[in-house]
């Protein structure tokens, strides 16, 4: 019944965001593509369920070619960045074109946030118990981490600490949300999330 009606609210509250929002996505979409060259979104393979990937959708916030101009993380201080990029980052609008992914059903409102293959090749056994549930926007790892760039920025191996720090205590934190996953809970979670971007 939990995966019935977590189904369900994600297939109702997905589209009645991007309906909602569509005049935003508009805007920030003008907005992208005149600070800077290139396409208005930006998509990057990620690992879902039972390890299979799927692309993942973001409102682009880094120059076109990033990835090939550096590391699959970023800081806060990371130069690939552009200006408007800034500000839909800080504010998670460059979220919001995930709509789509929980729509298709490759993700949910509120799961364990999906990464890249490179990362998801070093998980260990216990750590891949993370597949087992389809990913998510938000979780408690992205509660928690909400401000990860600026951990990052400064580091001399940001993706050294990332690896070796950071991304066991998100894993941990995924299965804590696996083992304690339910409807309520998920809304729960989803409140937090509001309330923590209104906060800052």
């Amino acid at each position: 019944m939990y995966k019935f009606f977590k189904r369900c609210f994600d297939i109702f509250f997905s589209l009645l965001g991007i309906t909602l929002l569509l005049w935003l996505f508009l805007i920030i979409a003008i907005a992208i593509k005149c600070s800077s060259k290139g396409p208005a979104l930006f998509k990057q393979e990620r690992v879902g369920r039972y390890g299979k990937t799927f692309n993942i959708w973001k409102f682009r916030s880094m120059v076109v070619n990033a990835e090939a101009k550096g590391m699959q993380i970023t800081t806060d201080g990371d130069n690939r960045i552009t200006k408007v990029g800034k500000f839909i980052r800080k504010t998670k609008i460059d979220e919001l074109p995930q709509l789509f992914n929980v729509l298709s059903g490759k993700m949910s409102f509120v799961g364990p946030r999906p990464e890249v293959p490179k990362y998801v090749a070093m998980y260990n056994d216990e750590q891949l118990r993370v597949l087992s549930v389809k990913p998510g926007i938000t979780d408690l790892a992205s509660i928690e981490f909400r401000n990860e760039n600026d951990l990052l920025d400064g580091d001399e191996d940001p993706e050294k600490k990332y690896i070796e720090e950071i991304m066991p205590v998100k894993l941990a934190l995924n299965i804590k949300y696996i083992e304690k996953a339910g409807f309520f809970y998920d809304i729960g979670l989803i409140f937090k999330t509001i309330g923590k971007v209104i906060k800052e």
